[in-house]
């Protein structure tokens, strides 16, 4: 009788890129609950004008939690492989880290804000895309899967 097995053990930096992403696909599916979203009536599908704020803090609208549970999607299948997670992980903060630059340029009561962001979300962008690129650049060296708790 022959026996397949299929190593099942995922790297740190796929380990990295899934935790990633469950958090952006909590975020998405939070940021749809009235409650842990303050002023939820007012949220509106894209616009600056939504005053919805995820936990109070975030300003969020119907577009953004959607770009949350798609980002979130992402990673999740990109931690699938090695090179996915990489690509999500150092791709993902560069394109936060240009969200950040975005909403430090345009005005947060601009209707190019359709997003939308505020100061909070802009500084979110940034740690997120800091952190995000230093999880890949540090755990993309190491190439062996974790076998053992």
């Amino acid at each position: 009788m022959t026996t397949h097995s299929r190593s099942t053990a995922r790297t740190s930096i796929q380990q990295a890129a899934m935790l990633v992403g469950a958090v952006f696909l909590l975020v998405g599916i939070l940021g749809f609950i009235p409650g842990i979203t303050t002023d939820y009536s007012t949220m509106e599908f894209a616009s600056h004008e939504s005053n919805a704020k995820l936990l109070g803090i975030f300003q969020v609208s119907v577009l953004h939690n959607l770009v949350h549970l798609a980002f979130g999607i992402a990673g999740l299948a990109m931690a699938r492989t090695v090179s996915g997670a990489y690509a999500f992980l150092l791709g993902g903060g560069a394109i936060y880290l240009v969200l950040w630059i975005y909403g430090l340029i345009v005005g947060h009561d601009s209707d190019a804000n359709f997003v939308p962001v505020n100061t909070a979300d802009d500084w979110l962008h940034f740690f997120l895309g800091l952190g995000m690129i230093a999880l890949a650049l540090a755990l993309g060296r190491r190439r062996t899967p974790r076998t053992g708790p």
